[in-house]
């Protein structure tokens, strides 16, 4: 794996960067090929997904301590859910000039997220390593969700992990980062959650995802006992418990038979309708990607 130098404090020298991708497959594809993969309803690991990056710490100070207020969830939580989702979008389904427009668009946020030089952990959103790590945690997150709701094989896992790679060379991490296949990845990931901890400013930003406290009070005090639950279904033992969400035999029984139902009853829904809220961001996209509109 390419090694990063890093020079002063949040300073890095960048690999060469990936200009030049395979002709993607379209939603309808991927769905033929795998699926449910690019499913909506694999979105309720979101929150998961987001603990899974941040327990990096350097990536979790970096995300709480960020000072653009332009992408802050608890001041713009659609605009942001918005720029996550386009970024699986444009990964998985844009073209080459597609990637390297949504790249530049997300480097002018993120060169602006750096630590202070006497800060107790150093970040710098565009560290390719950090990238990567975040990158893993968005292909994990995606098959970790997809198995427990429909049956898959290694196989299939194999196939998809060599597909999903511009999840990480759509932005910093240049070509031959990404583990070479999946049993190098399995390596890299249970590496990778050895360094992972929680303090407690990550917590305590965390904490208030899952209770949804960036949404209408409303809707964090309806939702967000199902989001508390899912969320800790979702995850390892290990970050749940540095999360400190309470979990049980009787809850875990409760999620498995909840995931059971949800999935059977999202196999009988129409691709176009399980498909929609991706390629509804796909399409946004490109409509402001024509309209010159801000991509991210």
């Amino acid at each position: 794996m390419i090694s990063i130098e890093q020079t002063e404090p949040g300073e890095f020298q960048p690999p060469p960067l990936q200009t030049h991708w395979p002709a993607p497959m379209n939603a309808r594809h991927w769905d033929e090929r795998f699926p449910g993969i690019l499913d909506g309803i694999l979105g309720m690991a979101g929150v998961a997904n987001v603990i899974m990056q941040l327990a990096l710490l350097p990536v979790g100070h970096g995300v709480a301590e960020s000072k653009v207020d332009s992408g802050a969830i608890f001041k713009h939580p659609i605009k942001r859910a918005r720029t996550t989702f386009t970024y699986l979008a444009v990964a998985l389904m844009g073209t080459s000039d597609e990637k390297i427009a949504y790249r530049q668009a997300v480097n002018r946020s993120h060169a602006q997220v750096h630590s202070a030089p006497d800060a107790r952990v150093q970040y710098n959103a565009l560290d390719p390593e950090l990238q990567l790590w975040v990158a893993a945690c968005l292909y994990w997150g995606i098959v970790d969700t997809y198995r427990k709701l429909r049956p898959s094989t290694r196989q299939m896992e194999e196939a998809f992990y060599l597909l999903a790679e511009p999840l990480a060379t759509t932005l910093q991490v240049g070509p031959g980062m990404w583990p070479r296949d999946l049993r190098a990845f399995d390596k890299y990931w249970a590496q990778g959650m050895e360094r992972l901890q929680l303090d407690d400013t990550v917590r305590q930003f965390l904490t208030r995802l899952v209770d949804l406290k960036f949404m209408h009070p409303a809707i964090g005090k309806l939702f967000g006992p199902l989001n508390r639950f899912l969320t800790a279904g979702f995850l390892p033992p290990r970050v749940r418990d540095d999360m400190r969400l309470h979990w049980n035999a009787c809850q875990q029984q409760q999620f498995e038979t909840f995931l059971t139902l949800i999935g059977q009853v999202n196999a009988l829904i129409p691709r176009v309708l399980r498909q929609l809220p991706i390629n509804l961001v796909m399409w946004d996209f490109r409509r402001r990607r024509r309209k010159n509109l801000p991509l991210v």
